[in-house]
């Protein structure tokens, strides 16, 4: 949800759905105006008439990424639908929760010498005379735990300069930092300082799905933010802090069974990360999903390997030319020896996904599965309907967002809903 700079709000939704030749594709299927009060029933009921306005089955819904904003969660809820927390929304909560005593020094530093041209000036001649970088300051936006990092990172590296700027004005003098203060930011930013180089490599990711976030989060619990010697108490409480934070946020039974699914049928994780009695609970339940898949039409079983006819050709005359030992008069077809049960087959399939090697980890899990679908053709309907998840709000909604801020502007205040969504329509269509 979202209001426009005319104040008019809006309520959009985005689907994520992995095609038949396995691309992941977002679509932000409808943005509409929403005049009644943002409620969870009145939000619960819109979604609802989105799905029905585009004729989408909610049964084959699998599940909705979104913030956790009381209302959306109850809307959620109400509707009897899986919900995920927004990976990066619950990341901003946890960190910005820890660190929101120790920005307040920063805050008020930066905002005095970046509202001040002379001040700025000062800035530079004292980065010269010190032999300082000659960086900018760094303005933390509120939605962006990253950018309260740097605005650190960048406050402590011109420490001195902002001392004699800030000291040099009476009205200012306050400001100076004490050595408390750089303590405390110091800690802050050793104790963060890994999340951000993680972040910037997950916002250039063109593929973080929701089997990403197990393997993520022993990332976090394992290196990350694992605590050192070297810590402070103030470091240590900061990391736990966050880790705990983040498993509660997924630690929902009904969460880590969709998690579970995902992960084991990531062909980069597979079984790790789990052990041989959740394994066993996971694969009951990948077999049983995969018997109630088998009624339905699939695209997946048409797959057959694409052979030339030389090839071919090559292969029959090889076959003419190999003498026939013993063995191979006793030997019969696996079809005649044994006759196995739907089930049967579909636990073999499984047994030999999971026992074939891992993907390289910087690989695209929907290439693997696009050339390996012929070889899994039941387990792999199951990752199309899992490895679409995304576990954080994308960019199709957010430009949206920004196509509307274009739109509807101070000077277009009066534009009626319907002609909004007409111009919103054909923009981000052009």
């Amino acid at each position: 949800m979202c209001s426009s700079r005319a104040t008019e709000p809006y309520i959009s939704l985005t689907v994520h759905y992995i095609t038949s030749d396995w691309r992941l594709n977002s679509c932000c299927i409808q943005t509409s105006f929403f005049p009644d009060d943002h409620k969870g029933e009145n939000i619960a009921s819109g979604l609802k008439q989105f799905l029905q306005e585009w004729n989408l089955d909610e049964e084959k819904k699998v599940c909705l990424t979104t913030d956790s904003g009381a209302n959306i969660v109850k809307a959620v809820t109400l509707n009897m639908w899986t919900r995920l927390s927004c990976f990066g929304h619950c990341l901003h909560i946890a960190i910005g929760n820890r660190i929101d005593k120790a920005v307040g020094v920063c805050k008020k530093i930066v905002s005095v010498i970046s509202n001040s041209w002379k001040k700025q000036r000062t800035l530079k001649d004292a980065q010269v005379e010190l032999g300082l970088l000659p960086h900018k300051l760094v303005t933390e936006s509120a939605t962006r735990w990253e950018s309260r990092q740097k605005m650190i990172q960048r406050v402590l590296e011109q420490e001195k300069a902002i001392t004699q700027v800030v000291a040099a004005d009476r009205s200012t003098r306050h400001l100076v930092p004490t050595w408390q203060d750089i303590d405390v930011l110091d800690s802050v930013s050793k104790a963060l300082g890994p999340l951000l180089d993680f972040t910037d490599a997950l916002s250039s990711e063109n593929y973080f799905t929701v089997s990403c976030l197990k393997p993520t989060l022993h990332l976090f619990s394992s290196e990350l933010l694992q605590g050192k010697d070297e810590d402070t108490d103030l470091n240590k409480t900061i990391k736990n802090s966050i880790l705990d934070y983040m498993n509660t946020k997924y630690g929902d039974l009904e969460v880590q069974e969709l998690i579970n699914m995902a992960t084991i049928l990531d062909p980069r994780s597979r079984t790790q990360y789990r052990s041989q009695e959740e394994i066993l609970v996971i694969k009951a339940r990948l077999v049983r999903e995969v018997e109630s898949l088998s009624v339905m039409p699939s695209d997946a079983g048409s797959a057959t390997p694409v052979t030339s006819a030389e090839s071919t050709k090559e292969a029959q005359s090889a076959s003419k030319r190999q003498k026939k030992s013993l063995g191979s008069f006793f030997k019969k077809p696996a079809a005649e020896m044994t006759s196995l049960s739907e089930t049967e087959k579909i636990e073999a399939e499984l047994n030999n996904y999971l026992h074939g090697p891992l993907a390289d980890g910087e690989s695209n899990p929907l290439t693997w599965w696009k050339v390996h679908e012929v070889n899994f053709p039941n387990i792999s309907r199951l990752a199309k309907k899992y490895l679409c998840i995304l576990p954080q709000q994308q960019v199709t909604l957010q430009r949206g967002f920004s196509v509307w801020g274009g739109i509807v502007t101070c000077h277009h205040a009066f534009l009626k809903p319907e002609v909004v969504d007409r111009l919103v329509f054909l923009a981000k269509n052009v």
